[in-house]
C-alpha cells in the first residue's frame, strides 16, 4: 500500500494475556514474533483474581480430590504480588526474544477484565494461552480462553 507523502503509518498494537503457564509463554512468543514482523507494539496483561488460583502441577484435574489439593484461595495482596512477578517474568521472556513490552496489572474476572481492557485500547489482536484442563476442571474453574473468545470484539488467537 502506498501512503501519500508526509503520511505516517499506523503501528499495530497487540495484547497478550499472561498467567505464567506454558501455553501463555507460547502465546507471548507467538505475539513477539508477529509484533517484530510488523514493527508493532506489545502489551502484556495479567489479571488479579484472588478468588481461586490453581497451583501444584500441570496434569489435568480429574477429580474433586485433585481440585481440593490444587485450588487455593489467596488474599488480594498475595494475588497482586504473584501477578507482578508474572508480569516481570513476561517482560524478561519478551526481552530475551528481542521485544520490549508494556505491562498492565488488571483486577477482577479474568475474561471480563482482559476483554474490557482490549476494548479500551487500539489493539489489533489479542493472544491467550489455552490451558489443557479436563472437562471436569473446566466446569469447576471455567475457561478463561473460552470466555475471552466469547466476549472479545477483536480477533483472538488461542495458542496451545
Amino acid at each position: 500500500m502506498a501512503y501519500p507523502r508526509g503520511a505516517t503509518t499506523i503501528s499495530m498494537q497487540f495484547l497478550v494475556a499472561f498467567d505464567g503457564s506454558d501455553e501463555a509463554e507460547r502465546a507471548l512468543g507467538y505475539a513477539v514474533d508477529l509484533t517484530a514482523a510488523v514493527g508493532g507494539r506489545l502489551t502484556v496483561v495479567h489479571v488479579v483474581d484472588p478468588a481461586v488460583h490453581e497451583d501444584g502441577g500441570s496434569e489435568p484435574i480429574e477429580t474433586l480430590g485433585d481440585a481440593d489439593g490444587r485450588l487455593v484461595i489467596e488474599s488480594p495482596e498475595v494475588a497482586e504480588e504473584r501477578g507482578l512477578r508474572l508480569l516481570d517474568e513476561a517482560t524478561e521472556l519478551a526481552a530475551d526474544l528481542g521485544e520490549d513490552v508494556a505491562t498492565e496489572l488488571l483486577y477482577g474476572d479474568p475474561a471480563e477484565a482482559i476483554t474490557d481492557f482490549a476494548d479500551s485500547g487500539e489493539f489489533a489482536a489479542l493472544f491467550v494461552g489455552h490451558r489443557g484442563l479436563s472437562a471436569h476442571a473446566e466446569r469447576l474453574l471455567g475457561s478463561v480462553a473460552k470466555g475471552v473468545v466469547e466476549r472479545a470484539r477483536l480477533p483472538v488467537t488461542v495458542v496451545s
